[in-house]
């Protein structure tokens, strides 16, 4: 059974900032880049927000400059999927698709998945006028109208924030009610761009090479009636799912799956265990912020295994 020092599970933004901090601590780290290497950003066009390109950067070869700088330094960064792991004993087991190690500290860095509506052709316009955060993308709808779908919290959120950008903003509630706080609600009744569309249903994404604009499936006096929307861009924000599936009953995790960690730290209620980027983040879910908890993993991993 091999014996690494430190495993790193997952090659986002996090996990990679976590690799090159505890490579160069000269602790050999172990990097799985798992089912969906590069995290959200392999799915993501122009990266503007992100310090050190000012010009953008295409999220793709924006995770590839992540992992050159790791390699670098030393990391071993290997294909695959970490499929168990057990967090009861020390040196951790764990079990990658090829292999079986002994992990001296691990760092968590799974992120999470948008929640899509499941249609082909929101998928294939995905990065090119549908996305599922307003704040990474906004800018580029700047004076366009566009349309958000959802209507939690969440919804309300990007909506808003869209409104101060863009020349409108359609809200697509799914059901006849929103599901936001009632604060959130009023938030977006009173802004005068943007229209609440009920019982609304997103049937296709229109556009071939970008989105021209929606088809709609919508309830009026109790029949539902088909109909096109005319937008450029299209929001989907009806939640996210952290890849927290291999860790339940282990680690202490909120009420919506996020891996709980100690104030101000990375740490979870596993000594040896860290948790990074958007695995434990609900709130702001940026790369930067993700990247940030990577090096605060990498820091408190190497403060773990020298108190041993």
């Amino acid at each position: 059974m091999e014996r690494v020092q430190v495993l790193i599970i997952g090659s986002g933004p996090s996990g990679y900032t976590a690799s090159i901090y505890v490579a160069r601590a000269g602790l050999s780290p172990v990097l799985y880049k798992g089912s969906s290497p590069g995290g959200q950003l392999s799915f993501t066009g122009d990266v503007e927000n992100y310090p050190g390109f000012p010009d953008g950067v295409q999220g793709p070869e924006m995770m590839q400059i992540f992992e050159r700088q790791a390699l670098r330094f030393g990391t071993q960064v290997r294909e695959g999927t970490i499929l168990e792991v057990d967090l009861s004993v020390h040196p951790f087991r764990v079990k990658a698709e090829e292999a079986e190690l002994e992990a001296e500290a691990i760092i968590i860095g799974t992120g999470s998945s948008a929640k899509w509506l499941g249609l082909p052709s929101e998928q294939r316009l995905n990065g090119r006028g549908v996305s599922a955060c307003a704040v990474c993308d906004g800018f580029f709808f700047k004076d366009q109208e566009v349309a958000v779908v959802g209507g939690g919290d969440t919804a309300c959120e990007e909506t808003f924030y869209l409104s101060r950008i863009c020349k409108k903003v359609y809200m697509l509630v799914r059901r006849d009610v929103f599901r936001a706080s009632v604060i959130m609600q009023d938030r977006v009744k009173k802004r005068d761009n943007i229209e609440i569309l009920y019982e609304t249903q997103v049937e296709e994404v229109l556009g071939q090479e970008q989105v021209e604009g929606l088809r709609l499936r919508r309830l009026r006096e109790g029949k539902w009636v088909e109909e096109n929307l005319s937008v450029s861009g299209l929001f989907v924000a009806i939640g996210h799912d952290p890849n927290t599936a291999l860790f339940r009953g282990q680690l202490e995790l909120d009420e919506a799956g996020y891996i709980k960690t100690s104030p101000d730290s990375s740490k979870t209620n596993i000594p040896g265990v860290f948790a990074i980027g958007d695995v434990r983040d609900s709130v702001y879910r940026q790369a930067i912020t993700a990247a940030g908890t990577g090096c605060m993993g990498a820091l408190d991993a190497e403060r773990f295994l020298s108190s041993r």
